[in-house]
């Protein structure tokens, strides 16, 4: 077999850190510089340097109170999309919500809020949280909105 005939390789391998100096990327430091914990082994994810004034989770600001880190903490969210289905003059509350089936016994103490997502045709009367696009939405239907934006 002649050298000329032997098939080309195109990609190369991925060069393998501290495999020795012969590698590319071996020796004394393979590639990490010198001293500091980045040199090291394991590197926490939010690791940005040794300045903590600097660090990333120095700068996101702070959530007050109890139950700050649980998920959920705000209102249910309800599309306008989904009260299309709902009767003319129907009276749009928690209570009537969660008859419907529309929102689950957490939506009683979570409280409630309709976005702007789809359109309704009918009137409704509306004593829940709304935000401004879908009240408009209401009200050009004929409905009203007596809820807090």
């Amino acid at each position: 077999m002649n050298l000329s005939q032997l098939p080309k390789i195109v990609s190369r391998s991925q060069k393998r850190v501290g495999r020795g100096i012969g590698s590319g990327k071996g020796g004394h430091t393979s590639g990490r510089g010198n001293k500091g914990q980045k040199a090291r082994g394991s590197v926490p994810l939010l690791f940005t340097g040794t300045k903590t004034k600097k660090s990333l989770v120095k700068k996101i600001p702070l959530l007050r109170g109890k139950g700050k880190f649980k998920p959920g903490s705000g209102p249910v969210i309800i599309k306008l999309g989904d009260l299309a289905e709902l009767p003319e003059k129907f009276l749009v509350s928690a209570e009537n919500l969660l008859k419907r089936g529309l929102i689950s016994e957490e939506g009683l103490v979570r409280g409630v809020k309709i976005l702007d997502g789809g359109g309704i045709k009918q009137a409704l009367i509306v004593k829940v949280a709304v935000t401004a696009a879908a009240a408009k939405k209401i009200t050009k239907a004929g409905g009203t909105v007596e809820g807090r934006p």
